[in-house]
């Protein structure tokens, strides 16, 4: 049997903030990409009245981030990211969505780095030419700096949020 029909890999939605009436139909789009059921835990997201957040651990075939990500873009009022982690037959990937940005993917690495292409990076060189404020900018959003910045606030948010902020004092 080919590795690759076989391999599996695993990762997390985070769905930032959903409206109510949408989150059956984000279940049902990611049961349909995994191919059973899901059942998500929804809680209030505190900073956009009416709307919920959850987060989903998912195990599927190597490429179903992708997948998943691309069956939740179509609705442009929700706040997402997918995360997928390198397995056996397939790079690791990141993908975050926001209303006013779209979507946006990066490969990543056994820990979680987002790897950038050489390709990228030429491209970037190219557009911005002499200019070292039009390369900051390239690689920002190369980045995704500005999902990430867009997506923060609503990472915050949470009461139940799993990441600990550590302020600088002093």
């Amino acid at each position: 049997m080919d590795d690759e029909m076989t391999a599996v890999s695993t990762g997390v939605i985070f769905v930032h903030s959903a409206p109510r009436a949408l989150s059956p139909h984000v279940e049902w789009a990611v049961s349909r990409v995994l191919g059973r059921g899901v059942t998500f835990t929804w809680r209030p997201q505190a900073i956009l009245t009416g709307t919920q957040r959850a987060e989903y651990y998912w195990q599927g075939p190597a490429g179903s981030g992708a997948a998943i990500a691309s069956a939740l873009r179509g609705w442009t009022h929700l706040r997402y990211e997918v995360t997928e982690d390198v397995s056996h037959g397939g790079d690791g990937g990141r993908w975050c969505h926001t209303p006013a940005l779209g979507i946006f993917h990066s490969q990543t690495d056994a820990v979680g780095n987002m790897v950038i292409s050489e390709n990228r990076l030429r491209v970037a060189m190219e557009s911005a030419g002499p200019n070292a404020s039009a390369l900051l900018a390239e690689i920002s959003q190369i980045l995704g700096e500005p999902w990430d910045a867009e997506l923060d606030a609503f990472r915050q948010a949470s009461d139940d949020a799993t990441v600990t902020w550590l302020h600088h004092v002093g």
